[in-house]
């Protein structure tokens, strides 16, 4: 067997704290190990992507204590931030960098591209968990094309939602925060207050608290505080409920690589109504004959977003064809033992 290293953020099972990137680790290295690896998982405590000199210090020593030689792959969040540690240790051990998202995007760029460039040129090799994050690593740091390759998230296989004629339970599922833009989705909102509808919002109230307590008293003002339902975050079996009753997923972020909670929608053959941003498109993919099981809008446009809910609670021929499309499509969304598979295989090439 090949021992594997692999450095995540610390809190990467917390409950509490749920989120793609986090899910996204937990399984590929469930499924390493599943594969005949011998995986050695290393959680770095700190504020990542933001981390103090205590906890650079931490990763030095944990990347120190590696035998030489041996693989190490590391969450982007920790890699990109301490090209200090990592750039130095890449000439002893095999170093491969797992990218959720390009760092420059969510803090200073220069600064911040500056650190992971060095970073990534060092490793071996880069993974990125869609194929928009590998084209936009390309862009902004030229690496050569054979050096970064794709491991897609998986799903787990669902039971088929069995979704209500009138299609008026709306499902948002993501971390209320500005980045996720349930405001634009409230705003939204408030244009169908004619039409009968209601809306569950799962995902951590933590992130940014000055927010969530602005949403709600958005909602409030809106006279929308008795159909729209904050639940905190949800795993296991009540996020399982929570699409079972659902008719339509709704995603107005600002911003996403793949969105991990669209392929989980698709995964029930739940529609989506989402931004046209990152890697949402490719992840909503196609039906088998073309058709989108769902419908994209501007991002930061509420009249866009209300003007596509309007259409799908005012028009079954529309839902009906939605909901066909995503049936369809959930046959060709893969398992977490695909990402598991497509990561090893990188592995494989940068191992002697």
């Amino acid at each position: 067997m090949t021992v594997v290293h692999v450095v995540v953020p610390e809190g990467v099972d917390d409950p509490g704290r749920p989120s793609g990137g986090n899910a996204y680790d937990r399984r590929v290295i469930d499924g390493l190990a599943v594969l005949g690896w011998t995986v050695r998982e290393h959680a770095a405590p700190g504020g990542w992507p933001e981390p103090d000199t205590a906890a650079r210090d931490r990763v030095g020593a944990l990347l120190a204590a590696v035998p030489d030689g041996d693989l190490v792959v590391v969450d982007g969040l920790v890699a990109s931030t301490v090209p200090e540690v990592l750039v130095p240790e890449s000439a002893r051990v095999r170093l491969v960098v797992l990218v959720h998202l390009p760092l420059g995007e969510g803090l200073p760029a220069a600064h911040a591209r500056a650190r992971e460039r060095a970073v990534l040129e060092a490793a071996a090799a880069v993974v990125a968990t869609s194929p928009w994050t590998r084209h936009r690593l390309l862009d902004l740091y030229a690496l050569p094309p054979e050096l970064v390759h794709v491991a897609e998230p998986g799903v787990d296989p669902a039971e088929l939602v069995p979704g209500i004629p009138s299609g008026s339970s709306l499902l948002c599922v993501a971390a209320v925060a500005p980045h996720k833009g349930q405001g634009v989705l409230v705003d939204a909102l408030a244009k169908l207050a004619d039409l009968d509808w209601r809306l569950t919002l799962v995902g951590s109230l933590t992130v940014d608290p000055p927010y969530v307590g602005h949403l709600a008293d958005h909602l409030r003002e809106a006279g929308l505080e008795d159909r729209v339902l904050l639940t905190g975050p949800l795993v296991g079996r009540d996020l399982a409920t929570a699409f079972s009753t659902a008719d339509l997923l709704v995603l107005a972020s600002r911003g996403e690589t793949f969105g991990m909670v669209v392929t989980e929608a698709l995964s029930r053959g739940l529609p989506v109504v989402a931004s046209h941003v990152g890697g949402l498109p490719h992840a909503l993919g196609r039906a088998t004959d073309g058709t989108r099981p769902g419908l994209l809008v501007p991002p930061d446009d509420p009249g866009a977003m209300a003007d596509a809910l309007r259409r799908w609670l005012e028009d079954a021929a529309l839902r009906d064809r939605l909901r066909a499309a995503a049936a369809d499509r959930r046959s060709t969304v893969t398992g977490w033992d695909v990402t598991a598979r497509q990561v090893a295989a990188v592995l494989e090439r940068v191992t002697p």
